[in-house]
């Protein structure tokens, strides 16, 4: 087999891994034209991938819930609700902001434990107990900005989470040293990963790519690489939020693919009857996955709160709907089971990118809701039609 018909038949028996790739770039190219350069710009990156920053978290989260066959439609006010919370205790409460933080983590993974309770021993539909939770955090947040309406966070640490970057230490030619060592650092890891993967499927004689494809994958996945973090160091460097959004990625990545919990998610979104039967307590994965979305919630909310520098009485609105968009344009499947982490942060990436494309591009607001509307359409069709394909 050449290495043109070996590639095609890996992008084939792989579309739905690679397909959101392939969109992303597309969508890259074309705004890239249209802009005139603009769109792949070091400012408009940066701002894109900052922008996108509390959505891609909300992502990972509602990832795993929808592939446990749930949804959480109380994500987004519960972290509009939790910043509102975040910015009281800074503000009027006076405390310090390695306090704020971790309390505010602890509230939204309490609450997602409870609303983990209410699915998996109450036995509410997840649709309406999460339902029930989008009207009351909507309520809180009026309640707690009822007498202050916005509240006006003036804490530079904690605004630099959301609009600060990583120290420069010094520039090479114009570009940000550290910034290029994170980038670095990112290849090596990457490359050590995919190897060793590779000697261990090997090892138990799993099917692999031929070692020119494989060589092919880690120059292309290096140069992108690369090429961001040299377009992010020509600007301000990485901002904290993106290095917060590689550590979720890091952490949830490592969680959902080498741990037996992670496996486990899979396996009850799968076949919640059948895991039950080989020994797997489907009770505890509901409610460590919509704890894991609560504590995901709540570090949104403090990602939004510090970007924007002030807590808002609609700060969460549409939150889980982009959230939710951005899973399944990841490739999260309706059917449960399918997933992952890198797709649901692809998906954050692409929803941003249309936005920012359009706003460069001076499309109307109303033309923007319908366009997102049809990519998420698209992507729920390719689910169903590579499903199809599948059986």
């Amino acid at each position: 087999m050449n290495l043109l018909t070996e590639a095609k038949t890996l992008i084939n028996e792989n579309i739905r891994d690679y397909g959101m790739y392939i969109a992303l770039l597309v969508i890259i190219i074309t705004f890239s034209i249209l802009t005139d350069g603009l769109f792949i710009s070091s400012r408009n990156i940066s701002n894109l991938l900052d922008s996108a920053g509390y959505i891609a978290v909300l992502a990972v989260g509602v990832m795993l819930v929808i592939v446990i066959r749930h949804i959480d439609l109380s994500i987004g006010f519960l972290a509009g609700f939790l910043g509102a919370i975040a910015a009281i205790l800074l503000m009027q409460v006076g405390m310090p902001v390695y306090l704020v933080i971790p309390v505010i983590l602890i509230l939204g993974t309490i609450a997602g434990l409870f609303t983990g309770f209410l699915v998996a021993k109450v036995g509410i539909p997840a649709f309406v107990a999460t339902l029930a939770g989008w009207l009351i955090y909507r309520g809180a947040i009026l309640q707690v900005t009822e007498k202050t309406g916005t509240i006006i966070v003036q804490n530079d640490t904690f605004n630099a989470i959301g609009n600060g970057f990583i120290p420069s230490i010094m520039q090479v030619n114009g570009l940000h040293l550290l910034s290029l060592l994170v980038g670095a650092i990112g290849i090596v890891f990457y490359i050590y990963s995919a190897i060793n993967n590779r000697k261990n499927k090997m090892k138990y004689n799993f099917d692999v790519v031929s070692k020119e494809i494989f060589i092919l994958q880690l120059v292309f996945v290096s140069s992108i690489i690369a090429y961001i973090t040299w377009i992010l160091s020509g600007y301000n460097g990485f901002s904290w939020t993106v290095i917060i959004m590689l550590l979720v990625v890091l952490v949830y990545h490592f969680f959902t693919t080498k741990t037996v919990l992670g496996r486990h998610i899979y396996a009850v979104g799968s076949n919640p009857e059948a895991a039950h039967l080989s020994g797997i307590n489907v009770s505890k994965i509901t409610f460590l996955v919509f704890g894991s979305m609560g504590m995901l919630s709540a570090l949104s909310g403090i990602l939004f709160t510090s970007r924007l520098q002030a807590a808002t009485t609609t700060a969460g609105t549409l939150f889980e709907l982009d959230a939710i968009a951005a899973a399944y344009v990841g490739g999260v499947s309706a059917a449960g089971g399918v997933g992952k982490v890198t797709g649901a942060i692809i998906g954050a990436i692409v929803m941003a990118s249309l936005t920012s494309g359009m706003n460069l591009m001076g499309v109307g607001i109303a033309y923007q809701y319908m366009i997102r509307g049809g990519v998420l359409a698209l992507a729920v069709i390719f689910d169903v039609t590579t499903r199809k394909k599948g059986k």
